[in-house]
């Protein structure tokens, strides 16, 4: 199973119609079965997930609106205006169920950041996946670390077992060296490490010409991640390959300010 999370910008940065060709292609190239969209977008009565999932054929979505990052207001392009940030999957598997789930956050103002929960029909059995993203701003890092406590515990549920792995996709806003991670990290693990990945990799990369660089904490790090537990204790995790991707520019633009995390898992 190739497994994908992707961190797709929203709408920011003012050429989004012109990086949406490019995200297109990388997906196509790559055929995963399973992908986490974060910074997607609904609105006009279409869904950024659906719109991609159609463009690979066979292969079925979900949106769930979340407010990481909040939307701005007012909007900085025309294109933003009534359009909702959300998180996304598309899966090769019929998407079965979708739950979503408020994250804690006492410290940001505004509608709580969620995770998106979806049950697809895997050939042998329900196959559980989380996408989500959680805080990055340093002023609100007691959020982060509850998020992260919050995702576990959804993520270990024992209604989630079965004979599948349960995995998160997203992007965490840490690497696997800080602690906001640690909860996670105590019961999931972390399959880039597994397959053998670069552990220089970064999927926020200062080098980009639309890079984040206020994002002190975040910059030149692996924080976009695709976590796993197994479905039952004991059983196996295999992980055979793991690679970035969308890290090519077309006419000098990526098509995220993040790289796309890619791992192949036996299941």
């Amino acid at each position: 199973m190739r497994a994908m999370t992707w961190n797709v910008w929203w709408r920011f940065g003012g050429a989004w119609r012109e990086r949406e060709p490019a995200i297109a292609d990388v997906l196509k190239e790559l055929d995963p079965d399973v992908v986490g969209l974060v910074e997607t977008w609904s609105g006009d009565g279409l869904t950024q997930p659906q719109l991609l999932a159609d463009d690979l054929g066979d292969r079925h979505a979900a949106f769930a609106p979340t407010s990481l990052p909040p939307r701005p207001e007012p909007p900085e392009y025309p294109s933003q205006a009534g359009i909702e940030v959300g998180l996304g999957l598309i899966s090769r598997w019929p998407i079965r169920d979708t739950e979503v789930h408020d994250l804690p956050h006492e410290q940001r103002p505004g509608p709580a950041p969620t995770a998106l929960l979806a049950t697809l029909d895997h050939p042998r059995g329900p196959l559980h996946v989380i996408v989500t993203c959680i805080e990055w701003e340093p002023a609100y890092a007691a959020d982060q670390l509850a998020q992260s406590r919050a995702l576990a515990a959804l993520a270990t549920d024992p209604r989630l077992d079965g004979d599948l792995p349960v995995l998160l996709l997203g992007d965490l806003n840490a690497d696997v060296s800080q602690p906001d991670l640690a909860p996670l990290l105590a019961v999931l693990t972390d399959t880039w490490s597994l397959a053998g990945g670069d552990p220089g990799a970064v999927t926020l990369s200062s080098a980009l010409l639309e890079a984040p660089l206020e994002a002190t904490k975040q910059i030149d790090r692996r924080i976009d991640h695709i976590l796993t537990r197994p479905g039952r204790a004991g059983a196996d995790l295999t992980a055979r390959k793991a690679f970035l991707a969308g890290t090519q520019a077309i006419n000098s633009r990526h098509p995220s300010d993040h790289f796309a995390v890619v791992v192949d898992l036996d299941v």
